[in-house]
Order: structure tokens, then sequence, then C-alpha cells
């Protein structure tokens, strides 16, 4: 089996927007992020296509070896033994792995969020501990980078809680926190009910805006230097930005699962930041 080949199939048949963001890296690097998403990804499915928490608990334990025989040079699955080949050229913290598991596996344990410091947990290891691996493939020459990915990771996960609610909640997930339901008297019997009234449209505007908040913090936080070498991580904020606008317009498209952008339209968003670094790759 050509490995390499199978995890770019695996970015593009998850339809992910991810893929056109790292569709225009130079080979070696656009291998490497397809490596390191496609051990994303297996992770993810371990935890949703198991037939039993308890069978995903072995899984999972079961991944969790695989990665440290990974960077021990001693995988077996060929994801793994994918991912282990890049390590060499780009030498990714195997606690960053480690965080993404574990935050995935809280989707065994836990279904619903008390506070938005426990989501905060939850999102920073399943989307901000992926933006920490990614740029460690980009390239980075400031420290600060570290703080963009984690902040732009945070945005792009709150959106997706945001366009997911409706999808979740059918397999019994909630990710909005209870005190953002409490505050805005709008219950978990409205959700199931698609109560469209003015506490839900108040508690999507608070959460539209606290998303927004990430991403305008982590646009702040892009040190110059870095940008042309980050125009992937530019290209998913941008993408994700517009599907929080469009929940922002329409908020109760949520339940009807129209939220998306096409793919000529992410395509466009993909080369305007490939040329722009590339112009500014340029001027250096």
């Amino acid at each position: 089996m050509n490995v390499k080949k199978n995890t770019a199939q695996i970015v593009k048949a998850a339809r992910t927007n991810f893929y056109y963001a790292f569709v225009f890296l130079p080979k070696k690097k656009r291998e490497a992020i397809f490596a390191a998403y496609a051990f994303s990804r297996h992770t993810d499915d371990i935890v949703d296509d198991a037939p039993s928490p308890e069978r995903a608990k072995q899984d999972v334990d079961a991944w969790r070896a695989q990665l440290h025989a990974c960077y021990d040079g001693t995988p077996t699955h060929p994801i793994a033994i994918n991912l282990q080949t890049i390590l060499a050229d780009f030498p990714i913290p195997k606690s960053h792995f480690l965080d993404l598991i574990d935050g995935v596996e809280m989707d065994l344990n836990k279904n619903r969020y008390a506070t938005f410091d426990e989501l905060y947990q939850y999102c920073y290891r399943v989307a901000s501990v992926v933006g920490l691996i990614c740029i460690e493939i980009f390239g980075y020459t400031n420290p600060r980078t570290k703080e963009y990915a984690v902040q732009l990771g945070l945005a792009l996960q709150l959106t997706n809680i945001l366009r997911d609610i409706h999808t979740d909640f059918k397999i019994n997930r909630v990710y909005l926190p209870q005190e953002d339901l409490d505050r805005f008297a709008y219950s978990e019997q409205d959700l199931a009910k698609q109560v469209y009234n003015t506490p839900f449209k108040d508690l999507m505007k608070f959460q539209v805006a606290r998303t927004q908040s990430y991403y305008e913090q982590a646009a702040n936080l892009l040190p110059p230097e870095d940008k042309s070498q980050l125009f992937p991580a530019q290209i998913m904020g941008k993408i994700y930005a517009q599907l929080l606008s469009q929940i922002a317009h329409n908020p109760y498209d949520i339940f009807n699962s129209r939220i998306r952008i096409s793919n000529p339209h992410k395509l466009s968003i993909a080369l305007k930041y490939w040329v722009g670094s590339w112009f500014e790759s340029k001027r250096k």
C-alpha cells in the first residue's frame, strides 16, 4: 500500500476545510501535514466509530501505544509508520499528539460542560495542539507564533461547535457550556425542539462574539516575519471565519445543516493567501 497516497486520500475524502489550506504547500511539507492530519483523523474515528465505549477505550489505549512506538522507531500501524517518517525533518513534540489523544478521549467520559473553562481545556487539546503540530511543519521563527496557533485553534474549534450544535445534540453531546445556557435561559429541551426565540438569538450572539474574539486575538499575535510561511493557517482562519459569519447572519441554520463554504470559494481563498505568501517571500 502507498501510505503517503493513502494519507492524502484520507484528507481529501474527509472533505475537510483543511484540504484547501494544505494543497499549495511544498511537497515535503504537504506530505508531512497529510501524515499528521491522518493521525489526527484516525484518533477521532477511533472514538466516533467504535461499537461501544469500552471498545473505544481499548482502541484509544492501543493507539496511544502506537504513538509511543512511533517515537521509539517501532510502529506497526500504517498511519503511525507514515508519521514516523516525517519526524526526522519535522521534530514535532510527542506531547502534542498525546494531548490530542487525551482530548479526543474526553468524548468517551464527558458529553456536557458546566463552564467555559472546562470547554477551553477540551478545545485546547483537540484543536490548539493541532495548530501547534501544524506550525512545526509550516515553519516559524518567532516564538509568539505558538500563541497564535493556540488562539487560532480555539477559534476554529469554537466555530465547529456552533456549526455542529444540532448534529452533536443528536448523538447526545452538548458543547455549549451549561453556564451559558443558564445565563440566556435557553434549555436543552429548547434545543431538542429547535426553539428559535430571543434567548436563542442572544445565546448565539454571545457565542459568536466570543469566538470572533479568538480570531482577533490570533490575528494580533501573527508575527509579520512568519506570515509567508503560515499562509495555510491564514487560509484555515479565513474559511472558518466565513463559516462564523454565516452563523451570525442566520443562526437558525445550525438546525438545517446548511452552513458551509463552497469548494470554489475555498479554493479562491487558498489561492489568494498562497499568492500573497509568494510575493511576501520574494520581498525578503
